[in-house]
């Protein structure tokens, strides 16, 4: 494409940005405090730190106050910001069996071991406004926090339990195949390497957890209804902590000595899907698909699972596509795309004026060459004048 710099706008640039600064600060007493959209916010800023690639709810406060609530110009700041930063270290492979669970359920068991934990989740509540949230107060939020949260002494809210995964119990029963042996390799970079495909499986994985939740969520939907052959049922959907490690870099090379990093918040997602038969062993399984996102984001996490088996899946339909799939979903690319035809197209647009205009040009000069025709015509064909009709 091409495109012509923007001549002295300098000044009004400048200026659009003060306005901008200004309707987004007019009719307000006070600054929104990062803490508060950190934390009242919370699925917000998950959706923004798994689109952005980054793990940083502080940074995606930041960056949703700036973008004034947009995630799409959230999710570009904060991946701005995440491509300035040093790739130091590659973590371990996560264990996310052991993960601290605040949220676990299933819709293909009803009595699954442990029990369904309902955890936070707007799934069973009514879709009515609450407007006694319009005059929520601090005192409100302390009034609350006291009757709600356990006493001194008593258990701690932050003491989640661990539940042993459902598709463990499915392996136990040969109903689901044994697992592959973990390697603790560092895995294929989309951020540092062209993606070339059929990608990798770590480098799908990678561009799925990145992906629009929106659009991952039309084109699972696409595939439910019949665009595609996949259709699962959830078999375990569980959202908890994680914990992260590296390698010990002091270490002396061992591969179990890890050091600790932390922990992350986490949603992941193991679908059922039809069975099918190992030729070689004969044997006949359930096929997962698998999602996995950062936060708590089980929308993203469901879709993932099922774009993720569908790219497994031989057909025509558009989740089936890996390069329609892997292509579109990334929300930075196509809104970035789709924006930019708000920069200056003066030449690319002159062209097509210029084009327009010769083939109107062309167009009527061929009316006037045939109207001039006609009338020549017509004058030839003209009786003489006092000649009587039919005498030549």
């Amino acid at each position: 494409m091409a495109y012509v710099a923007v001549t002295g706008g300098r000044e009004a640039i400048e200026k659009a940005s003060e306005l901008n600064h200004y309707y987004r600060l007019k009719e307000s007493e006070e600054g929104l405090e990062l803490g508060s959209i950190r934390k009242q916010m919370r699925l917000l800023i998950d959706k923004v730190m798994g689109e952005a690639g980054l793990y940083a709810p502080e940074y995606a406060a930041l960056a949703l106050k700036q973008g004034e609530g947009d995630p799409a110009e959230a999710v570009f700041l904060l991946r701005a910001y995440r491509s300035t930063l040093a790739r130091n270290h590659v973590s371990r492979v996560t264990d996310t069996s052991s993960m601290r669970i605040i949220r676990r359920i299933s819709s293909s068991f009803r009595d699954l071991p442990g029990g369904q934990v309902l955890g936070p989740t707007y799934d069973y509540t009514h879709r009515l406004l609450n407007f006694n949230l319009r005059s929520e107060g601090a005192e409100d939020i302390r009034a609350f926090m006291d009757r709600f949260a356990p006493a001194e002494g008593g258990p701690k809210l932050t003491e989640e339990p661990a539940f042993r995964k459902v598709a463990d119990l499915l392996r136990d029963q040969g109903l689901m195949p044994p697992m592959k042996a973990t390697l603790d390799t560092e895995p294929f970079d989309v951020t540092r390497r062209k993606v070339i495909l059929p990608a990798s499986r770590s480098a799908r994985l990678q561009m799925l957890a990145r992906g629009e939740t929106g659009t991952m969520t039309a084109l699972a939907y696409s595939s439910m209804r019949g665009y595609g052959s996949v259709h699962p049922t959830i078999g375990e959907l569980r959202v908890g902590y994680a914990e992260v490690s590296i390698a010990d870099p002091y270490g002396a090379g061992d591969p179990d000595d890890s050091l600790y990093l932390g922990e992350m918040l986490v949603t992941e997602v193991e679908t059922i899907n039809s069975f099918k038969q190992n030729e070689a062993t004969g044997e006949v399984h359930f096929v997962m698909g698998y999602g996995l996102v950062t936060g708590q984001n089980e929308l993203k996490a469901i879709a993932m699972a099922i774009l993720e088996r569908s790219l497994d899946t031989e057909g025509t339909a558009p989740a089936q596509d890996e390069e329609f799939v892997l292509t579109h979903i990334d929300g930075l690319e196509s809104t970035g795309f789709v924006s930019h035809l708000k920069l200056p197209h003066y030449i690319t647009f002159q062209s097509s004026l210029d084009r327009i205009r010769k083939a109107k040009g062309e167009r009527e000069r061929r009316q006037a060459d045939t109207e001039e025709e006609k009338e020549d015509d017509e004058q030839q064909h003209e009786p003489a004048v006092g000649a009587a009709p039919g005498v030549s």
